[in-house]
C-alpha cells in the first residue's frame, strides 16, 4: 500500500467532519475521502445488524478509492462492525468509543454524562468500557433521539436544538455533573450550544484529535505516513442529494466545498 494513498473517514452525515476538522489539523499533508452516508441517515436509531451490513456496503466504494486507511468517524458504526471490519480488511481502521477515560480523569465532583445514541448506548461495547470505570466514578447516561435530526436539516431549528440539549442535560446537572462526554460527532458540531446550555464549570469532551493521533500513530507504525509536502486533496461524497448534502456539509466544514454523489456497488438493502 503506497503511503501517498488517501484515507477514507465515513459518518451517517456531517458529524464526522468534526473528527476530519482535527484529522487535516494534524496531518494537513494526507489526502483524505470523507463520506457522508446519509441516504442511510442517522445509524444512532438502526439494528446493529443493520449498520454493520451498511458499513460493509459502503466498503465497496472505498475499495475502488483504494485507501490505505479508514477512519469510523461514527460512534454506533463502531459500536456495530469495528471488530468485523479490521477481521477482514489488512488496512489500519479507527474506530470511535465515548471518551469515559478522560472524563473520568478530568471529573472533581466524581459525576460525568454521556450524551450518545440509543445505538451506542446499547451496544455491548460500550456497556463494556462503562463497566470498566463505574467503580471510579457516577455515569450519567443519556440516549438523545431526536438530536441528529435535527443537526442534519438543511435549515435547522436553533430552538428545537436547545429544547433537546436542555432536556437531555438535565439529570447530569441535577446530579452535580462537572464533566460531559460528547459519545457522537454530531454533538461536537454544537458544542457552543450545548456550552451556553451546561455552563462554563462542565468541561466537554470529544475524542476528534485523540482519533486524529491514534490514526497517525497507526499510519507511522505501518510506514503510511504520506511524506508529500503538498497539502493533500480533500474530497467529499454522499449518498444522499448533492445539493442538500452541500450546503448542509459546507455550513459545518465552514466553507463552501464540492461534493460529488458516489455508489454503492454492492448495495444489497
Amino acid at each position: 500500500m503506497p503511503s501517498e494513498a488517501p484515507i477514507g473517514v465515513i459518518d451517517s452525515g456531517a458529524g464526522g467532519l468534526s473528527v476530519l476538522k482535527k484529522i487535516r489539523e494534524l496531518m494537513p499533508n494526507e489526502e483524505l475521502i470523507y463520506v457522508a452516508d446519509s441516504w442511510f441517515a442517522p445509524y444512532g436509531e438502526k439494528p446493529a445488524e443493520d449498520i454493520r451490513r451498511r458499513c460493509f456496503e459502503n466498503m465497496g466504494f472505498f475499495d475502488l478509492q483504494h485507501i490505505k486507511a479508514l477512519v469510523l468517524a461514527c460512534n454506533t458504526a463502531t459500536a456495530a462492525a469495528v471488530k468485523e471490519l479490521r477481521a477482514l480488511y489488512r488496512i489500519p481502521i479507527i474506530g470511535m468509543e465515548p471518551a469515559i477515560k478522560p472524563a473520568s480523569e478530568l471529573t472533581r465532583t466524581g459525576v460525568i454524562g454521556v450524551m450518545a445514541t440509543a445505538g451506542t448506548l446499547d451496544s455491548d461495547k460500550y456497556l463494556d468500557l462503562q463497566s470498566m470505570y463505574t467503580d471510579k466514578v457516577e455515569i450519567i447516561t443519556r440516549a438523545c433521539p431526536g438530536l441528529v435530526d435535527e443537526i442534519e436539516k438543511i435549515e435547522p431549528d436553533e430552538g428545537e436544538i436547545i429544547k433537546l440539549v436542555t432536556e437531555y442535560t438535565e439529570e447530569f446537572l441535577d446530579r452535580g455533573g462537572d464533566t460531559l462526554v460528547l459519545g457522537c460527532t454530531h454533538y461536537a458540531l454544537i458544542s457552543d450550544i450545548i456550552r451556553d446550555i451546561v455552563g462554563s464549570n462542565v468541561v466537554l469532551v470529544d475524542t476528534g484529535m485523540a482519533v486524529a493521533k491514534e490514526l497517525r500513530r497507526r499510519l507511522l507504525e505501518n510506514d503510511l505516513l504520506s511524506d508529500s509536502l503538498k497539502t493533500g486533496r480533500l474530497s467529499f461524497f454522499t449518498s444522499g442529494n448533492v445539493q442538500e448534502q452541500k450546503a448542509l456539509l459546507s455550513r459545518y466544514w465552514g466553507e463552501e466545498i464540492e461534493v460529488l454523489r458516489y455508489l454503492n456497488f454492492i448495495l444489497t438493502i
